[in-house]
């Protein structure tokens, strides 16, 4: 079979092409020109030249044909744009989501179809697994410090249909291993956890550069409604923040809530930034809501969701690194989502994604439009 394998240059995608090659498949990398290939900096991110430069090393030593594709216009247009915006709004975006939904999984599959091949790859510590006739269900990898299957859960069908990921069922230091063993250029790249076009800037360094004329407003204690101290754009917060607040108090404050449209920081003591209850927007299923049916057990509906069609048992993560919790979904008329904890989770925030789970399958997940506090 001939697979298109993503290669970022990183440790991950280069022992996937190797494994792929050792099942007897027909393997051809492409790696993406993103935003950092029109920089002058020395980032050596999974998104710069350099990185490029050792995917198509690692490809020439294993004997595969390498591809690189400019798509710099696109990075711009829907990721890195979307992601000034969302700040911009007191909103908390998810870069790397936009890029897999926009770029990487949409640009493979045209790839493989220009190269007739019958399916994609990545290095995502993720499962797939066939489910029903012409289907495919995604779950959770096997390593739970590296499970990336909530950056998966936007996934169409088509793309889950022709997807492989031989590290699902891997341990990274095993992946190391073999990379060690292969004495591939990514063996000693170190662990990367920034977002790709950012390295290890700050984020806000980054937002400063881009957006220097932003307004500022008052911070205000979210309990006692007093100002506390005043900021200088709101593009620099999000929700859960302690650091760079620039006020002082006997109890850390964080950021609890952001009002865009008056400017205003709201901050509160920790206990203030868990939340319970939530709105998710943007629904992706990746099963059908017949299976819902059967899967699902009843359960009181929530207080946005009194009409809702049908609630669910599961368990909600809100961000990668998280541990998913237990929740209720009420599965609303307009196609939203209610979410209520059974517990106060830490931090949940307009703009970033939520993955419903019932074991280790991925039920879907979508954007958080609102809190409810």
């Amino acid at each position: 079979m001939k697979v298109i394998v993503g290669m970022s240059g990183g440790v991950d995608s280069s022992v996937v092409v190797y494994l792929l090659k050792e099942q007897g498949h027909e393997v051809e990398g492409v790696s993406f020109a993103l935003y950092e290939a029109r920089m002058k900096d020395t980032f050596s991110g999974c998104c710069s030249m350099e990185s490029i430069h050792d995917a198509g090393e690692t490809a020439a030593r294993l004997g595969v044909e390498h591809t690189v594709v400019d798509l710099r216009n696109e990075f711009m247009t829907r990721v890195i744009e979307p992601f000034i915006d969302a700040y911009a709004q007191g909103i908390t975006p998810n870069p790397c989501i936009l890029c897999n939904k926009h770029i990487k999984f949409p640009y493979l599959l045209r790839k493989a179809d220009e190269k007739c091949a019958e399916c994609i790859a990545t290095g995502h510590y993720a499962i797939t697994e066939r489910c029903r006739e012409a289907a495919a269900c995604l779950k959770k990898g096997i390593d739970p410090k590296k499970d990336q299957s909530y950056v998966l859960y936007m996934l169409r069908p088509e793309e889950l249909r022709r997807l492989l990921l031989p590290l699902g069922e891997k341990r990274k230091d095993e992946v190391r291993r073999i990379a060690r063993e292969l004495k591939l250029p990514a063996a000693k790249r170190p662990e990367s956890q920034e977002i790709c076009f950012i390295g290890d800037k700050d984020y806000r360094t980054f937002m400063h550069a881009l957006v220097p004329e932003e307004r500022g407003g008052p911070i205000i204690d979210i309990e006692s409604k007093r100002v506390v101290g005043s900021h200088k754009g709101i593009h620099t917060y999000t929700v859960g923040q302690r650091k760079g607040l620039g006020i002082s108090s006997q109890e850390p404050l964080y950021v609890v809530k952001i009002d865009a449209a008056e400017r205003v920081l709201y901050v509160g003591q920790k206990a203030a930034v868990k939340m319970k209850e939530f709105v998710v927007d943007e629904i992706n299923w990746l099963i059908e809501s017949a299976e819902l049916l059967r899967c699902g057990s009843a359960a009181k509906p929530g207080s946005v969701a009194n009409s809702s069609l049908l609630c669910i048992r599961a368990s909600v993560k809100v961000r990668s690194m998280m541990k998913d919790e237990a929740a209720t979904l009420s599965l609303m008329p307009d196609r939203r989502v209610h979410v209520v904890y059974d517990e106060p989770q830490w931090a949940p925030a307009p703009g970033q994604s939520a993955v419903f789970y019932q074991g280790n399958t991925v039920l879907g997940g979508g954007v958080i439009s609102e809190v409810i506090s």
